[in-house]
């Protein structure tokens, strides 16, 4: 497999990181866009948008740059290493991955334009308090008013960003039991529409999330975006492809800790020397670096498998990415914090940062203990 970015693709990579490294390398501007109304700069959203990064993954005739999923591991890395807060993995991978991948073009039409200006934020709806890691387990119901519209009720848990998104696109159960894989349905609903009762609060790496409440929510006909037939299809899709993208962010955090430590060996003395020149240190060191490039290896092999056709072929690669990446995620931040000390758990230094977000994205769409599972019982990678 050729690994080797494209000229286009460099020139992103070196656009995206220069444009983080001057807004995000200052921990305390971190802290400053947390305490912003929306938990992240608004602003620095918007120059996200101006620089083409929510035009990546849609189409041309959409007004995207039809782009692919190397490009979105590009981006996702550079948000890693910054800790950036902004939602673009709720609003470009997960909610617009739905509206890429429904079919439904007269919705893509209609939203693709402003999130792609950086004027509308989505999120993806998907996460009940019951289901776990399981994408069918949906309990909130789709009842058809005989008019082509529905009526949703139920409760969605850590909605990504739904605490300020403009609209939600929530899964909902048209029929069968709570557990069936048939009839879950994809609907769009406005975030401030009657009945709908979103409680947001911080998640332990310093992004935001909300609790929904939904409350004989009435949407029209127009607002499916992909019927009890076909829901669940895209709601897998669209997990394997913000899976890759969790796995290529949690490689740029991790590359930044292990440097971050690194850097810290050189300078923290002890006995009069440097730590860094105690070789049982080197050996941790180079624990790190070997954990951060076997989650770089599977990174890569995500995203070029998570446009494979071949769904069991897709998830097979995706959960053995998830458990690399996973048990690097263990190594590198667990030997972070270790070799920082106290100053590791501190809120006035980085290292801490990185290991929260990093414990989160192990936890998302399932921990590497949970895909190893789901590996084995699949037969393992042929």
């Amino acid at each position: 497999m050729d690994f080797d970015l494209s000229d286009e693709q460099r020139q992103l990579k070196d656009s995206v990181e220069r444009l983080l490294k001057d807004t995000y390398d200052d921990l305390n501007l971190r802290k400053g866009y947390m305490k912003e109304p929306k938990g992240y700069s608004d602003a620095l959203y918007k120059q996200y948008a101006e620089l083409g990064l929510m035009a990546v993954p849609f189409s041309e005739e959409m007004g995207g740059l039809g782009q692919g999923l190397t490009e979105t591991m590009i981006i996702a890395e550079a948000f890693g290493r910054a800790l950036a807060l902004e939602p673009y993995l709720p609003t470009i991978v997960l909610a617009g991955g739905v509206l890429r991948h429904a079919g439904n073009q007269a919705m893509a039409a209609e939203l693709i334009p402003a999130i792609v200006e950086g004027k509308q934020t989505l999120a993806l709806a998907f996460q009940e308090r019951q289901s776990r890691y399981d994408l069918a387990n949906v309990s909130t119901t789709a009842k058809a008013d005989g008019k082509g519209g529905y009526t949703l009720e139920g409760e969605k848990s850590v909605v990504w960003g739904g605490d300020s998104a403009d609209k939600l696109i929530v899964s909902a159960r048209v029929s069968g039991g709570r557990a069936d894989r048939s009839g879950i349905g994809l609907f769009l609903v406005d975030a401030k529409a009657s009945g709908v009762t979103r409680k947001g609060y911080p998640t332990q790496d310093g992004m935001r999330a909300a609790d929904v409440t939904l409350s004989s929510v009435r949407v029209g006909p127009e607002a499916v975006i992909a019927g009890p037939d076909k829901g669940l299809d895209v709601l897998e899709v669209v997990a394997d492809e913000a899976i890759a993208a969790l796995c290529a962010e949690a490689v740029g955090a991790m590359a930044a800790l292990q440097e971050l430590t690194v850097d810290y060996l050189k300078t923290r003395k002890q006995f009069g020397v440097p730590i860094g020149s105690f070789q049982v240190l080197q050996h941790k060191a180079v624990d790190m670096y070997t954990a951060v490039e076997q989650a770089r290896s599977m990174a890569y092999y995500a995203t070029m498998m998570a446009a494979d056709p071949d769904p069991k072929e897709r998830r097979k690669a995706i959960s053995a990415a998830k458990v690399q990446v996973g048990r690097s995620i263990k190594i590198v931040g667990e030997t972070g914090i270790q070799l920082h000390g106290g100053i590791g758990m501190t809120m006035e230094y980085k290292a801490g940062h990185y290991f929260k977000r990093l414990t989160m994205i192990d936890l998302a769409f399932g921990d590497a203990d949970h895909h190893l599972r789901q590996l084995a019982a699949a037969g393992g990678l042929q």
